[in-house]
């Protein structure tokens, strides 16, 4: 059996995936509410394996482990930690305290085809943007969860989610609404060619 690989990930309606520093937005481009985070707490709530590359594991493990209560962190955030991850790296030595990670080096596309007849469980993957635009080429992505926060970035936007990625076809598979203004849009996403 062949685990499904979902890439998760946020983004303003312009398409970017994050903020430049200083930029005053907030985690969430200030706009979750109850009803996203305990979406997101729901939806890692099930087994699954992280998958990280160096970049989002770094900022993320930092983030984790920078002595922050757990209990000031979204639920989401705290079962991710709690997931055994293998992040795709040849220059990360050290999981940065992250509990059950596993760092592989290697071609991204034959560690993750590998992870995906092997695990028992589904595999998940937050941003790490560069990394799931090689997976998705390859075809090895299953799902692709977009959640899009009602903002414009054009002026402090940074990583373009979607920057240099092929032509693909899309299906919906899932849509949502969540605390009346933040969209949910899941895909199956085929190669165009």
């Amino acid at each position: 059996m062949t685990a499904t690989y979902t890439w998760d990930v946020f983004s303003t309606l312009d398409g970017y995936g994050s903020y430049a520093e200083g930029a005053d937005w907030g985690g969430y481009w200030s706009k979750q509410g109850p009803e996203l985070l305990e979406h997101r707490a729901a939806a890692f709530a099930t087994e699954q394996r992280m998958v990280f590359g160096a970049t989002t594991f770094r900022e993320t493990a930092q983030i984790m482990s920078s002595g922050i209560d757990p209990n000031t962190l979204d639920e989401w955030n705290v079962r991710t930690m709690r997931m055994p991850a293998t992040v795709v790296s040849s220059t990360l030595q050290d999981t940065l305290g992250w509990p059950d990670a596993t760092i592989v080096s290697g071609d991204a596309v034959d560690i993750v085809a590998r992870l995906k007849k092997e695990s028992n469980v589904p595999l998940r993957s937050q941003a790490s943007l560069s990394l799931n635009r090689a997976l998705m080429a390859a075809g090895l992505v299953d799902r692709l969860q977009v959640t899009i926060f009602p903002v414009i970035s054009g002026r402090t936007g940074i990583s373009p989610i979607l920057a240099g990625a092929g032509d693909f076809d899309l299906e919906l598979l899932e849509s949502r609404t969540l605390d009346g203004h933040i969209q949910e849009l899941v895909y199956r996403p085929t190669l165009h060619v």
